[in-house]
């Protein structure tokens, strides 16, 4: 054989083949496990493909398996239908610490172990088409994230409504915000919101309301693509590209994926890392033009520094996670052309945006920045609930929480101790980049989530990759005898997920008292609530004070729960028919007192006693899950 034959067959093949790789060389058009082949690599296939260039005959279909392709097809209709009958009549005024868990009948339950075991079922079976795991995949998304929407008359999650109040400012003065206050951070990181306000402009819609109720389930959905091109380019095992996918949903349970810049970003990131995973030599997709040497082209590399600059403009803590990953991948010298231009345009992309238009905010956090470079310990332990003062079933949330989180970390790191293959596939690097970013900010307590959503993607390729290995001469058992650890899995996600419902969710009633204090109340007005629960008060958050009372320092909390009326007077003492105060009680405020802690759940109550005959407080909106209070200072007597 010639030296040039030798040669294009090495480039062909690609580092991580030969005597490196159990699994030879990148996939030929028409070999079993190439794209063109349905039915992917057969039993002693390595992660990249076949073990052997000769193509196995395909499995003789028996009675035992025709049932077994039909049950797996016909589950997930049967799932599917039994999910949409569960939702018929949930009873969501009796949600309490423990949120959709305790309000959802068993049909939901049954819905999601059926579906969970359909999956199994076809992702063992080689003969299932990609479509129908395509389809399990989105009816998992489906009953997971589209179950609150589905139930709910109105959006969930009260920043969710803040990000809604910014967009509607920025088209009312047409970008940036004055006097935002703790809402100017928004300025300096506008990108996602003024996509939604040209958005907007451009339909002719009066808010986004509409659409963002769908935001979890239509971000989850959009994931999935980044994730199959991630997965895809460093195995053709379609079990374990399918495994990981669904360990990924069904382990993120974080909740960063509601209406707001860090799903956006989130996305974004995963699609930088998924298109240089697809670029590099050992990918196991067939690269466009094999005699090409490491590195972008041209056009690629163009679109790839945009999506970094529309992560850059949009979110704080995401350029810096996406830094540290590049910053690692560069490491090894088979990626290094690839990581190394981006990571330099990341790192002078946020440069500059920090500088200039970010500015005011580096700023005055700038000291706090330098002081958490010397508390690593306090960065981590901060995302740790303190437990003692949260409701009975919030305490068993948070420790469920933490031992997915756990389970996640423990299964992950056998998977690259036992698949030594693993280890040259870069996605260790990808889950060991959030780490230095948990070690040097808390942000605000919830750096440690962060750092789990970030290393997630990668995680649970590791996962797959212990629990799915290649090569199972009976897979379908094999799949089925991990089926009770996904399954548990699933139901781990459900009480991160779902636990905080009973806060998250609001009424119709809730709405309009929100709605009637914002029309109401003059210009230069404070707004008093016991916490952040309260649907759509913060829009024209520029012209109004908020004072939250839940959130002060601890001698005015003692004053409030001493004696409620003063607690609350000390806030709103001068107001006057010009500038009143207004303030709101409600349904979701109280739950949240109960489920977190942060005050005695009875303090609301006494609260209302005493403001309906004090001097100077008049109600002036009441429904079944609201009150609003008008208060202007009495004269002296």
């Amino acid at each position: 054989m010639s030296g040039y034959h030798r040669r294009a067959r090495t480039e062909a093949a690609g580092p991580g083949s030969g005597r490196d790789a159990p699994d030879g060389a990148t996939a030929r058009p028409g070999s079993p496990g190439s794209p063109e082949d349905p039915e992917g690599p057969g039993p002693g296939d390595g992660p990249h493909g076949p073990a052997r260039s000769d193509p196995a005959p395909p499995p003789a279909r028996t009675r035992a398996t025709t049932v077994r392709v039909w049950t797996a097809r016909l589950i997930l209709p049967l799932s599917v239908a039994l999910w949409l009958l569960s939702l018929r009549a949930v009873p969501l005024d009796r949600m309490r610490d423990l949120g959709l868990l305790q309000v959802l009948p068993p049909l939901f339950w049954t819905a999601a172990a059926l579906l969970t075991l359909g999956f199994c079922l076809a992702l063992g079976d080689r003969r299932t088409h990609s479509a129908w795991l395509t389809g399990y995949v989105l009816a998992l998304i489906a009953l997971i994230h589209a179950t609150p929407t589905l139930l709910y008359p109105t959006l969930r999650y009260s920043w969710a409504w803040k990000h809604l109040a910014v967009i509607d400012a920025m088209i009312r003065h047409g970008g940036e915000v004055p006097d935002a206050g703790k809402f100017s951070v928004y300025n300096d990181w506008p990108g996602f919101f003024q996509l939604h306000a040209l958005f907007l402009r451009t339909t002719g819609l009066d808010s986004a309301v509409g659409y963002a109720s769908w935001t979890p389930p239509f971000a989850n959905a959009l994931l999935l693509a980044p994730l199959l091109l991630l997965y895809r380019s460093v195995t053709r095992d379609r079990r374990m590209v399918w495994g990981a996918v669904w360990i990924f949903y069904s382990c993120s349970w974080v909740g960063q994926d509601y209406f707001a810049p860090q799903s956006f970003a989130f996305l974004l990131f995963l699609t930088v890392m998924a298109l240089l995973f697809r670029q590099l030599r050992s990918s196991a997709l067939p690269r466009p033009d094999p005699r090409r040497r490491d590195g972008w082209p041209p056009g690629l590399l163009v679109g790839v520094v945009l999506i970094v600059a529309a992560i850059v403009v949009s979110h704080p803590l995401t350029p810096l996670m996406l830094i540290s990953a590049l910053a690692l991948l560069s490491l090894p010298r088979r990626s290094r052309r690839l990581a190394v231009p981006v990571l330099i345009a990341a790192v002078v992309l946020t440069a500059v945006w920090d500088a200039t238009v970010a500015r005011s905010y580096i700023s005055v956090n700038i000291t706090n920045l330098i002081q958490s470079l010397t508390e690593p310990d306090k960065n981590v332990s901060s995302g740790l609930a303190a437990l003692g003062d949260a409701a009975p079933g919030q305490i068993l949330l948070s420790w469920v929480d933490r031992g997915l989180s756990a389970a996640v970390a423990v299964l992950a790191l056998a998977g690259l101790l036992a698949r030594r293959w693993t280890r040259r596939t870069g996605l260790p690097l990808l889950a060991a980049a959030p780490l230095p970013l948990l070690a040097v900010n808390a942000y605000g307590g919830e750096m440690l989530f962060r750092a789990y959503l970030f290393a997630l993607p990668a995680a649970a390729f590791l996962v797959a990759a212990l629990l799915l290995p290649p090569g199972a001469r009976r897979p379908v058992p094999y799949t089925l005898a991990v089926y009770p650890l996904i399954l548990a899995m699933t139901g781990a996600l459900f009480f991160g997920y779902y636990g905080k419902e009973a806060v998250n969710h609001y009424t119709l009633d809730e709405v309009a008292a929100a709605r009637y204090v914002v029309e109401h109340a003059p210009p230069g007005s404070t707004i008093v609530t016991l916490t952040a629960d309260v649907p759509d008060l913060d829009l024209d958050y520029e012209v109004h004070r908020r004072v939250q009372l839940a959130y002060q320092d601890p001698d005015d909390q003692r004053v409030l729960v001493r004696d409620p009326l003063e607690g609350v007077t000390g806030f709103v003492f001068g107001a006057t028919e010009e500038r009143p105060a207004y303030v709101v009680l409600s349904r979701a405020q109280d739950m949240n007192l109960y489920v977190t802690g942060a005050l005695p759940t009875e303090v609301s109550g006494r609260l209302r006693t005493a403001l309906d005959g004090a001097r100077g407080f008049t109600l002036v909106y009441e429904n079944d899950d609201a009150a609003v209070y008008r208060y202007v200072t009495p004269p002296p007597r």
